[in-house]
């Protein structure tokens, strides 16, 4: 389809009598809901005197929120289910090395592997895929998210075979980093795209499917490596580590059908196509693209993000001394991010912005939300479950294993509400119970290790006792930290440094958990109660910063989130974003949806 950049898709509304209309503007909140083809509006004046320089807010939604959400929109489901195969490949990482570490082949082929060992072999997936998520933060903006995906498959499969066909310990390192590289980068770019393509409505549940699957690849990986422990050989692990190549390939053939970003494409200055494929993805015809309201609504809100961020950027450049000019600045970032060309200095600057007072808090908040999920203690539960369970006191391989991989169900189990409930009681809610919850978990444990521990065979209760609390804390991470540690960084940052924000906050993640996998294993050496005691302390400390330090971000659409960050935002950015709105139509299809409501009502 042939595009103009430099147009923008919609133009203002036409009001005849402006004064008998604006006369007709509620006072008061208000729900629009007389919307054709289905959704609902709700329409907030800002009070008189309020500090606030918006003179109304808004939300909407195109139909129920959370699962029945999903259920409705099959589309926007299935593609963001697709995606989320990427998380699959984290998981099954993660699930299938607990097995690995134990099993008999394994431990006889090279005996020399002790507790750093170990350590580094599984820290270096976690690593590496610190540094694919960073470079592929990079190439998000700059090619289509098809074309990352797929190549970032590519670098999965080429480590997942290395590792499969391991001929030297030194083989499964290398191939565990090279594999690290491409989960890094699918890592980031799948809870990226899944909110770049949700609706405000239910992309807290959308998003909360990388969890899932996630969690999902941990229980895969885990009983793949329980049921061929027992077989001959080196074919014990060669099995379910060369499994996790399954799930590379569907996702690298898949990804090929996957609609592109529609906000990627508005920023490209593709307008038509991100129309297109947003009406597709909100389940709606050709015919009735152009009287939708709220498809008008989207795209116009992206557009006004894209238009915000030139405008910002350039503003920032003419400042520093970079740029000669705004029109100047705009056709080169336009040209830049459609033709793939690589500055430096530009660059620098792109990644600088994240830590500028305008973004600090966003950044914060990323980086925190994964150091937090890391230092609960979950990974640790993962990567060395039967180890760790030895240590609270069961004995046997195979009660041991078994009691471990109940760690992975209950995880899975636990996401299943948080898909349904996420959007409706909230993401702060269920971070501030979660981190109770947790740290009330891991202190009970370490109290019974430290009690308890010298004689667990006289104490088998205590050591029951134990493994329940582990549940429970498996069980609060997976509705709490497990799922909106991926929605969370999705959201908050705006589509100017939205790739970058959510590629820092996964290196986070991956540097956190490469620093637990590495250890975890010394730690549980030198003192079970202390290593729980730490993850405790990590879990009140969760507790407090969701408490004081996040915004609550459900059901409020993503150009809109910047209004939740008022206060650090900018006033400027703020004054610029509502001419825009004003300039491309936003305000007034606002005005007129509300005030045609209300004469309705009145009439």
């Amino acid at each position: 389809m042939s595009h103009n950049p430099g147009a923008e898709y919609y133009t203002p509304l036409r009001t005849e009598d402006p004064e008998r209309h604006q006369s007709h503007v509620p006072e008061e909140g208000y729900r629009v809901t007389s919307i054709p083809y289905g959704g609902s509006l709700d329409f907030t004046p800002v009070a008189a005197g309020s500090s606030s320089q918006d003179s109304y807010t808004y939300t909407y939604r195109y139909g129920p929120p959370g699962l029945a959400g999903l259920l409705r929109n099959r589309y926007t489901f299935a593609c963001a289910l697709f995606a989320s195969i990427g998380g699959l490949t984290f998981g099954y990482d993660q699930g299938v090395i607990a097995n690995v570490l134990v099993m008999k082949d394994f431990l006889e082929r090279w005996p020399d592997v002790g507790p750093w060992e170990k350590g580094v072999m599984t820290a270096v997936l976690e690593l590496f895929a610190l540094a694919g998520s960073l470079v592929y933060g990079v190439l998000a903006d700059r090619y289509s998210r098809r074309t990352t995906f797929f190549t970032a498959c590519v670098v999965f499969c080429v480590g997942s075979a290395l590792q499969c066909g391991a001929r030297k310990f030194s083989d499964l390192v290398v191939g565990r980093a090279i594999g690290g590289f491409g989960v890094g980068a699918l890592s980031m770019l799948c809870p990226l795209y899944m909110a770049e393509i949700s609706p405000p409505e239910f992309r807290g549940a959308l998003m909360a499917m990388e969890q899932f699957s996630i969690v999902l690849g941990c229980v895969l990986g885990f009983w793949a490596g329980f049921f061929t422990r027992g077989v001959e050989g080196s074919a014990s692990w060669r099995i379910p580590l060369g499994a996790q190549l399954i799930p590379g390939l569907v996702l690298a053939t898949g990804c090929v059908f996957l609609p592109p970003s529609p906000r990627l494409l508005v920023a490209q200055g593709r307008t038509d196509d991100a129309l297109q494929t947003l009406a597709k993805l909100r389940l709606r015809s050709e015919h009735e693209v152009q009287d939708d309201p709220l498809l008008r609504i989207e795209m116009l809100e992206m557009q006004v993000e894209a238009r915000l961020v030139r405008q910002t950027q350039n503003l920032s450049s003419s400042s520093s001394g970079t740029g000669s000019g705004i029109g100047l600045q705009l056709s080169e970032g336009e040209e830049c991010l459609k033709s793939g060309s690589f500055n430096v200095t530009a660059e620098f600057e792109s990644w600088a912005r994240l830590f500028s007072k305008k973004f600090i808090d966003r950044t914060w908040i990323g980086i925190l939300m994964m150091v937090f999920q890391q230092w609960s203690g979950i990974n640790a539960l993962l990567y060395y479950g039967p180890t760790l369970i030895r240590e609270i006191g069961l004995k046997g391989d195979t009660v041991s294993l078994v009691v471990s991989g109940g760690i992975g169900i209950v995880q899975f189990i636990a996401v299943l509400p948080a898909i349904a409930y996420i959007d409706s009681v909230g993401r702060k809610a269920l971070l501030r119970g979660g981190g109770i919850v947790m740290g009330c978990s891991h202190l009970a444990i370490a109290s019974l290790v430290m009690f308890f521990g010298r004689d667990w065979g006289s104490h088998s209760m205590a050591a029951w006792v134990a493994v329940g609390f582990v549940y429970l804390f498996t069980a609060s991470y997976g509705v709490s930290y497990g799922p909106i540690g991926w929605v969370l960084p999705s959201e908050v940052f705006p589509q100017s440094v939205r790739s970058k924000g959510v590629a820092l906050s996964t290196a986070s993640n991956w540097l956190n958990n490469f620093l637990i996998g590495l250890v975890t294993p010394a730690l549980l050496a030198t003192s079970p109660s202390i290593t729980f005691l730490i993850f405790a302390t990590a879990c009140f400390a969760a507790y407090f910063w969701a408490t004081y330090w996040i915004p609550e971000t459900a059901n409020v659409s993503l150009e809109d989130i910047d209004t939740l960050f008022g206060s650090t935002a900018g006033r400027e950015d703020l004054r610029i974003k509502r001419q825009i709105e004003r300039e491309l139509g936003l305000h007034d299809l606002i005005q007129e949806l509300v005030r045609g409501s209300s004469l309705d009502v009145d009439e």
